[in-house]
């Protein structure tokens, strides 16, 4: 049964989907701590702690998102991650951005657009029979 999208659900998906990828951010200074100074580094241990707090706060919000939306819409929206990161490394890091990156976020998107589509549920199919 498709239930109907309502906008303020899905801004707080995208919220969802904002949180996990701030997680990437985190995950790269990791790294780039991990590399400076070491494993038992108190800036990597705090980085790593930051990470799993992050990790934490979005499991709970993704849990009350998919009670709002099919699985297949909410993981469909999840794939936005790519856009979110692709933005974070661009101005965060200062990585290129190639025409390749993209059309592949351009063909994430659409395929998110195709998915919230608001077709017509099967309560409004049988109430126009």
């Amino acid at each position: 049964m498709k239930k109907r999208i309502n906008l303020v659900d899905l801004a707080l998906l995208q919220l969802a989907v904002v949180i996990y990828s701030v997680n990437t951010v985190v995950g790269k200074y990791v790294g780039i701590s991990l590399k400076e100074n070491g494993v038992f580094d108190i800036q990597t241990l705090g980085l790593m702690f930051i990470e799993v707090a992050i990790l934490g706060v979005y499991a709970i919000f993704w849990q009350q998102m998919i009670k709002k939306f099919e699985l297949s819409i909410a993981y469909a929206n999840k794939a936005l991650t790519l856009l979110w990161s692709l933005l974070w490394s661009t101005f965060l890091f200062h990585e290129a951005v190639t025409i390749k990156k993209i059309l592949g976020v351009l063909l994430v998107i659409a395929g998110t657009i195709i998915l919230n589509g608001t077709g017509k549920t099967k309560e409004q199919e049988e109430e126009l029979k």
